[in-house]
């Protein structure tokens, strides 16, 4: 099977004995050996099977095994949360000394990894600011362990050109190359195949799609894995097996619902961009993103999120929030439902002012999470909102 909805579903745990359907939850924290050989055969790794629900369960291998058919992943591990996800994709390789390049275009938390708590322990990090591959290499240092990016980034929609980097990459084959792919998701952008060594996403967003559970999933090359598992082994950031289940399920109709989010995204964002009460508007699919022909050369379209700029500053974008009926108000994304957001106040609310700025979050920045609704009741709760708050 080579199309992605296709591999996504058909991809299942194997069968028990008792011949079911759909695949059942296994609430168990550890797993019965025939023997004593079998136990200690697996515990050295000269057997395969199951030991403890913290290293490995039936229900994340289903949810690692799809999320690495949508990547064309050799291998992938889960966690409790994308920011579990995001620490072992750093922790579990660098040491004392070590160095790390990262986009300056990053999320609130992973900035606070970066700048707060990996420096505790010696490791320090350049930001590039810039697109410019140049930039990019002339930040790389001897002791450079990790290239990090996000693209499309949270929430200024910057892009990266995938291609460059990874042949980039190339030329450093040392260095771990990682992305940040959770905007976009794996159905729509597929950095592995450009070169990149680690593909991460938060699965609380797109790969549930509903809002109701937390996890996180690396995927990438094989060799990196067995050292993350060692990390996560005894570290013990693992994802429950029903976390697993809920988001395994979700994944078979991701391609749908991103079809819909990108859709019901592109129309809100044509929509708005001529509006007299928006100072600016991004969308990587939108022709007036600056980054646009690079958007359609790396995505199969431009993801669920509209970032925008509303007059008026801070004020007016609460008064716009709390004018909103039916679009919710929280810090998530990702949802069925359409959600509103305000970076610079809550998920980017620890960066300082010039920082903030750096990432393109003014006061009045409102990210919009676009749902799957139907469009015309989006867009009508958006104008309204905007309309008694000139």
């Amino acid at each position: 099977m080579k199309k992605d909805q296709s591999r996504i579903i058909r991809e299942q745990a194997p069968r028990s004995a008792t011949r079911e359907h759909s695949v059942p939850l296994y609430l168990t924290s550890s797993f019965i050996f025939d023997n004593a050989e079998q136990g200690r055969a697996i515990f050295a790794d000269e057997e395969e099977g199951m030991i403890y629900s913290r290293y490995a369960n039936p229900n994340t291998s289903e949810f690692i095994n799809r999320v690495c058919a949508l990547e064309d992943a050799e291998s992938g591990l889960a966690f409790s949360s994308g920011m579990a996800a995001v620490f072992a994709s750093f922790a579990a390789f660098v040491e004392n000394g070590d160095h790390i390049v990262s986009s300056r275009a990053i999320f609130g938390s992973t900035h606070q990894l970066l700048t707060q708590l990996l420096p505790r322990w010696g490791v320090t990090t350049t930001y590039v600011n810039s697109a410019k591959i140049s930039e990019w290499e002339n930040a790389i240092q001897e002791n450079t362990k990790i290239v990090f990016l996000e693209s499309p980034s949270n929430p200024g929609l910057e892009l990266y050109d995938l291609k460059k980097l990874g042949q980039l990459k190339k030329k450093y084959p040392n260095i771990i190359f990682s992305i940040d792919n959770c905007f976009a998701t794996p159905y729509l952008q597929k950095p592995l195949q450009y070169g990149f060594d680690l593909s991460i996403h938060s699965a609380t967003k797109y790969m549930d799609g509903q809002g109701r559970v937390l996890g996180g999933v690396i995927t990438g090359n094989k060799s990196l894995m067995t050292k993350l598992m060692f990390f996560i082994r005894h570290t013990g950031p693992a994802m429950s097996p029903f976390n697993a289940w809920t988001l395994s399920k979700s994944l078979e109709t991701l391609g749908l619902r991103m079809d819909r989010h990108c859709s019901n995204a592109l129309a809100i964002a044509k929509a708005l961009e001529k509006h007299p009460e928006i100072i600016s508007i991004r969308y990587p699919f939108l022709p007036s993103h600056p980054q646009y022909k690079l958007a359609q050369k790396q995505m199969k379209a431009g993801g669920g999120i509209v970032t925008l700029e509303v007059k008026g500053g801070q004020e007016r974008a609460f008064q716009f929030i709390d004018a909103l009926k039916m679009i919710l108000y929280t810090s998530n994304l990702g949802d069925s439902r359409t959600i509103a957001t305000h970076p610079g106040s809550t998920t980017h609310s620890k960066l300082t002012d010039n920082e903030k700025t750096s990432l393109g979050i003014s006061p009045g920045t409102i990210r919009l999470s676009v749902g799957l609704e139907d469009l015309e009741d989006i867009l009508e709760d958006i104008l309204q909102a905007l309309e008694v708050t000139k």
